[in-house]
């Protein structure tokens, strides 16, 4: 778990966003506020249909807000989004890899995307595979690889320019334990290192190992932001992380 800078500027700093989609009767996401300091790690949880992959979407600039404003490392969005894109990397949900290319080629072809080059681009894709138990399959065509193996690739290209700040959404689904072990092992390692994240998860015991700062949304809006000491605190009546959130959202199923 890392230490944010309180006296810091914040990292992210999303005020009042709200987007609507026009095939829509109601808000995705309805007034969500939200800073993050640096070497932060907020988790951000809620349950399917939330707002969580909207919300990280528009941080990360791939969606423009209906209404709100967002600030990134003190570039406003829209204004410097092609400066923040440079401080920011994001493992999606969907795992986004060439198939028909290797481990290696994935990774040189998006580092080149990042600007990267030259030795500095071999190096990064060394360490990116090393770090990801990747390079005894440089070689191999990722349409080969386990959903575990992809998830870890995934991470490495998130990660290859270095960024100052990392969105994951959910990173960790569906994968075998062992990759799953490595992968909260190696972003725990992150945390300790300064670097700032956004998580989400379904995974309750994860946001509670991982995370510094855990903020739940439901139906579009932000309804407890904390430590997992205060969440459980202002709710005393649960004992677990999970608790609080089925107490916030409900057991109702939202398939």
């Amino acid at each position: 778990m890392s230490d944010a800078l309180p006296n810091a500027e914040p990292v992210i700093q999303a005020c009042g966003l709200v987007k609507r989609y026009r095939d829509s009767d109601r808000a995705a996401v309805d007034g969500v506020s939200l800073h993050v300091q640096r070497g932060e790690i907020l988790g951000l949880l809620g349950p399917n249909g939330a707002g969580k992959t909207t919300t990280i979407s528009m941080l990360a600039s791939l969606l423009r807000p209906t209404a709100g404003e967002i600030t990134i490392c003190g570039h406003r969005l829209g204004r410097r989004s092609r400066t923040i894109r440079q401080l920011i990397g994001l493992v999606p949900q969907d795992i986004a890899l060439y198939n028909q290319l290797t481990a290696g080629e994935n990774l040189r072809f998006f580092g080149r995307l990042y600007g990267l080059r030259g030795k500095h681009l071999t190096e990064r894709v060394g360490s990116g595979l090393e770090a990801m138990g990747l390079s005894n399959v440089a070689n191999q065509r990722a349409g080969t690889f386990s959903g575990g193996m992809k998830r870890r690739l995934n991470l490495a290209i998130g990660l290859l320019h270095e960024p100052q700040l990392l969105f994951l959404d959910e990173p960790t689904v569906g994968i075998d334990a062992q990759s799953r072990s490595m992968i909260l092992g190696f972003l725990a390692a992150q945390g300790r290192a300064g670097m700032t994240m956004v998580y989400t998860t379904h995974y309750m015991e994860e946001a509670e190992q991982l995370c510094s700062r855990i903020a739940v949304i439901d139906q579009g809006r932000v309804v407890a932001d904390g430590t997992s000491a205060e969440l459980l605190a202002d709710h005393p009546q649960c004992r677990t992380i999970e608790d609080v959130f089925l107490d916030l959202t409900g057991r109702q199923l939202r398939d």
